[in-house]
């Protein structure tokens, strides 16, 4: 057996592609199958730690060996790392679409997606939350206990000028309940009609204290909202149609936390937006973790203007979506 590096080397580079095929298959028999360690392995091939790794690295780049990852649960994690590559993400969860039509029921697999990546991020004393029919899903698929007595905020003003179909302001009392935690709420509306009144309800101790705590929340969690004839801001009152084709017009694509951005994350209206109470955008970039969960096509446009943004570094969406966001038309537009 030779014991010179370079004689080793040597050796190495003269193999022929079936003896080089072989030997990779004997280097990855003892590393994946028979549990040795790379240093052991090489030993016993009469090869040097770096061939072992190198001739390791070329049998899973060649196909030879292939690593697959097979959730219990429905997920694409071939999409996922290629997203979280693409964009710099954290972490991505991706569903695969099984029910091609049906809004609702894609929803409800994104936001089961939603619970049980919350659920797995493991014990944190706070989170904050917004509102909406997104997050109201995800709400009611929260594990019971899933961070057993987690305090959670509210991130954005949700009190309803007009009460909806569905209800769904109510998903920081969800949350709470479902981790026997308890819920910080921001009683007052997403956007008022005043920019001095936003102001003064700023000043009062309650809602800054509150506000206070969402930007200290190392955990926040939101939904995406769409210009949509549904869109919860539009249902609830606190828009008009006027409002929202104005917005259009200025470039809206939609909005995050009740703002509304254009295709870089920016704010499009200063007025509208020094109207609303609730998180700052900038604050989602300095988050621990900023999950961002969305479904279906209408939503893909601040999906993306979100992740150009930096506003999250965590995705969850369907599968549709992420091939879309991964489309290589998908780059940043003009400014």
């Amino acid at each position: 057996m030779p014991t010179d590096t370079r004689e080793r080397d040597t050796q190495l580079r003269g193999l022929s592609s079936e003896q080089r095929e072989q030997l990779m298959i004997q280097v990855a028999k003892r590393y994946y199958e028979l549990d040795m360690t790379m240093g052991d392995l090489a030993q016993e091939l009469g090869l040097t730690r770096w061939q072992a790794s190198r001739l390791l690295s070329e049998a899973r780049e060649t196909g030879l060996v292939r690593i697959e990852i097979v959730p219990r649960a429905p997920r694409r994690p071939d999409i996922e790392s290629r997203l979280q590559r693409r964009y710099g993400l954290r972490d991505a969860i991706v569903v695969p679409v099984t029910a091609e039509g049906d809004g609702e029921l894609l929803l409800d697999a994104v936001a089961l997606a939603a619970g049980r990546l919350l659920a797995g991020l493991g014990k944190f004393p706070l989170i904050g939350v917004s509102w909406g029919r997104t997050m109201s899903a995800v709400a009611h698929r929260l594990p019971p206990f899933w961070n057993d007595g987690v305090e959670v905020v509210l991130l954005n003003g949700a009190m309803n000028i007009r009460s909806p179909s569905v209800r769904t302001n109510n998903v920081a009392e969800l949350f709470a309940r479902s981790a026997n935690g308890t819920a910080t709420l921001l009683p007052v509306p997403a956007i008022l009609g005043h920019a001095a009144t936003r102001v003064a309800l700023e000043e009062d101790p309650t809602i800054a204290s509150v506000l206070a705590l969402g930007r200290r929340a190392p955990v926040i969690c939101f939904g995406m909202g769409s210009l949509a004839a549904d869109s919860v801001l539009l249902q609830s009152g606190f828009v008009s149609e006027a409002e929202v084709a104005a917005l259009k017009a200025k470039g809206a694509v939609g909005d995050i936390l009740s703002r509304y951005v254009d295709a870089h994350g920016n704010i499009v209206d200063q007025d509208l937006d020094a109207r609303t109470i609730g998180l700052e955008l900038r604050f989602c970039r300095q988050r621990e973790f900023s999950i961002g969960i969305a479904a279906g096509e209408g939503k893909r446009a601040i999906i993306l203007a979100c992740l150009r943004a930096g506003y999250i570094n965590v995705l969850v969406t369907d599968q549709d979506t992420a091939v879309w966001l991964l489309n290589d038309d998908q780059r940043d537009p003009p400014e």
